[in-house]
């Protein structure tokens, strides 16, 4: 099976998450891929446990895929034996190595509507396996991982390997904001039009592929389910602890710097609100105008600090119109950008530049109600104290707050509702 280059799926959100159907004739529900790498020893038996497990406990059509990442030993031999042997069994040959490229390449061409992998050491108890694709069968969730950092999950592993698992899921929690657990767990699964959205953003083909696509999935809204496992880890593991720690360190940073500039279009991600149709009019869900209050509310605070620091430096050397402007300037930009991605949740570079022009038009109506306050400060006093100048710009600048807020919800960033032909357009109206 060769890669397919797959296009960019069409903005505009996911369908609403529904409950499967059993699937028609010959179609699986689930599809259970084991990637592996000179595993001729472990293969037969784990693939006959899983499929013996599956047949007992999963009460729709399943499919195993073995998926060879360049196995250089009798691995292809095995996995084709069983193959003929079982008829739910598969088996899928990759001339390159890497988790990752293997698991792409299968979910990609995969027909199944729920997409899961494990390791073939099979460490995870297979009593978790229904307790995770249930709710992506259900329609409850996208993903569903398997994590060894829960508080009833049950591990047996080494001191080394425990302070190594901790340790870089505290490195995700501080640097990528990740609140899942266990990232590297190999035990996960994921909806088939979930996949097909999410893949062609995810850059890695090794270890890292869980990691980035767990953390774009959570940054775009998609839900993820984590299911406690009992786990008990493999002693012959191959796995290159040094060289996989530098590369998930490498893919950490290069998908931080992708979030931090907003290069990746995580809109096209987005689920609509809840299952009902009523639900699904609501506009603005999550962003209604609570929530932009409070998010427009923090952002502005952060940014008029931001500003009177700017103000403070600036008038060192300058006057106090220029400085005025060059501070208002600066920390409007960053305030634009920031009620972008934050207040709005309007993510990627999708109209990037024609948002910032009409931020910068509301930065001219601010200046001028700041500017026009100094103007009238000076003609009233004549040199006012350094402490007034501030007073009177902090209060133009809560008025200038105000009419931000309304031009950012109703001219910069409107709602974004369906109309008849199921496309979006922008629109005013919102539901708060």
């Amino acid at each position: 099976m060769r890669t397919q280059t797959i296009a960019w799926p069409t903005p505009g959100p996911l369908p609403a998450r529904d409950h499967l159907p059993a699937g028609a004739a010959g179609r699986p529900v689930l599809d259970v891929v084991i990637p592996v790498h000179n595993e001729e020893k472990d293969l037969e038996p784990c693939v006959l446990r899983l499929h013996d497990h599956l047949s007992r406990t999963f009460p729709y059509g399943f499919r195993v895929t073995v998926a060879d990442n360049a196995s250089t030993d009798r691995t292809p031999e095995v996995a084709a034996t069983l193959a003929s042997k079982l008829p739910e069994v598969r088996s899928v040959r990759l001339e390159e190595k890497g988790r990752g490229r293997a698991l792409r390449t299968v979910w990609s061409h995969s027909d199944a509507p729920v997409l899961a992998y494990m390791d073939v050491d099979l460490s995870t108890d297979l009593n978790a396996l229904l307790p995770l694709v249930a709710p992506l069968i259900s329609g409850h969730s996208d993903l569903a991982i398997g994590s060894r950092l829960a508080r009833s999950s049950r591990v047996v592993r080494g001191p080394k390997r425990e302070f190594i698992s901790r340790a870089y899921n505290l490195i995700l929690r501080g640097s990528l904001a990740a609140r899942f657990s266990d990232a590297q767990c190999g035990f996960k699964a994921i909806r088939g039009e979930v996949a097909e959205c999410l893949l062609p953003m995810v850059e890695d083909t090794g270890w890292f592929f869980d990691t980035e696509m767990l953390v774009l999935a959570e940054r775009a809204g998609l839900r993820i389910h984590e299911v406690p496992v009992d786990w008990v880890d493999d002693p012959d593991s191959t796995v290159h602890i040094v060289r996989t720690a530098t590369d998930d360190l490498k893919g950490v940073w290069r998908v931080g710097r992708a979030l931090a500039t907003g290069s990746l279009p995580l809109d096209r991600l987005a689920r609509p609100f809840g299952d009902d149709p009523r639900d699904r009019r609501l506009v603005g869900v999550p962003g209604g105008l609570t929530r932009q209050l409070v998010g427009f509310c923090v952002v502005g605070v952060l940014s008029t600090l931001f500003y009177l620091a700017l103000y403070s430096a600036f008038r060192l050397g300058l006057g106090p119109q220029l400085a005025n402007a060059a501070a208002l300037l600066v920390s409007a930009v960053a305030n634009t950008a920031a009620n972008r991605r934050l207040t709005f949740g309007v993510r990627g570079r999708d109209r990037v530049v024609r948002h910032q022009a009409q931020g910068l038009v509301v930065f001219g109506i601010g200046l001028t109600l700041t500017s026009g306050s100094l103007v009238a400060l000076a003609a009233a006093t004549g040199d006012p104290a350094r402490s007034t100048e501030l007073a009177v710009l902090i209060t133009a600048n809560l008025a200038a707050t105000v009419l931000r807020f309304l031009l950012f919800r109703l001219w910069v960033f409107p709602d974004r509702r369906p109309d008849a032909g199921g496309t979006y357009s922008d629109s005013t109206a919102r539901t708060s």
